[in-house]
């Protein structure tokens, strides 16, 4: 039996298990991964409401990822809500103390699919960030949230220049479904959706950066993993009318 590679996922637990860590188990599991996970705060909501986000202490953060890298190879991190920025620079730290060459995927949650608000606030820190991490995966909403002074070409313009860039089209204003890879080597290209009868779904943007992480994890190259992980996510959009997708492969 082949050996699945460790994942690791940073985020917070969704009761509904349609978003955060939950899901993305759910979608390492599927992808053939092994999913570990790190609460960074535990909420009250369901798939339609967005109650209130309780913390974890950043101590207690690191403490859960010291016990994971001690007995597992991770070279795969995905990392969704966290509390703030210094606190998500103490995370990617320790990952880098612990793992020089970790590939941290950032799926920057900035406010939830109900509406509610984590952490707007831009913060000089942000550069810093970006420049260790291998990829950032935000929507077109959050997208426009990190730079608030520069305009949707400059924004993306400095983010290539720090790390590559997956730009989700699921709130193009344009071209819904749309996605954009933009690599740190100038590199760019669009995804187009070939799905019919995709439904919203909660969640959806922790599946697809989650899948990415799997496809990249699996070895595939960073077009290729966006291309597949693209596809997956569209398929758990397929999956039924209802708010909570459900994962399958096949």
């Amino acid at each position: 039996m082949k050996n699945r590679p460790n994942t690791l996922t940073i985020a917070g637990f969704d009761p509904t298990n349609g978003a955060g860590l939950t899901a993305d188990v759910k979608t390492f599991e599927a992808l053939k991964c092994y999913g570990l996970s790190v609460c960074t705060a535990n909420t009250v909501q369901d798939d339609q409401e967005f109650i209130s986000c309780h913390w974890i202490p950043a101590s207690i953060i690191l403490n859960q990822i010291d016990v994971l890298f001690n007995r597992f190879e991770i070279n795969f991190v995905k990392i969704g809500i966290v509390e703030n920025w210094d606190t998500l620079e103490i995370i990617i730290n320790k990952l880098q103390s612990l793992k020089p060459e970790i590939k941290i995927i950032l799926d920057p949650i900035l406010k939830s699919s109900s509406n509610f608000d984590f952490h707007s606030d831009h913060s000089e820190k942000l550069d810093i960030i970006l420049s260790k991490i291998y990829l950032l995966t935000p929507n077109y909403n959050e997208i426009q949230q990190l730079y608030p002074e520069k305009d949707i070409s400059e924004t993306i313009a400095h983010i290539q220049s720090k790390t590559n860039l997956f730009l989700k089209g699921g709130h193009h204003p344009e071209k819904l479904g749309q996605d954009a890879l933009h690599l740190k080597n100038k590199k760019h290209f669009i995804l187009n959706t070939r799905s019919k009868n995709c439904t919203e779904k909660h969640g959806s943007g922790c599946v697809l950066s989650s899948a990415i992480t799997s496809y990249l994890a699996l070895e595939f190259p960073i077009l290729k993993a966006c291309l597949k992980g693209k596809q997956y996510t569209e398929k758990f959009l397929r999956s039924n009318t209802s708010l909570l997708g459900f994962h399958s492969k096949k």
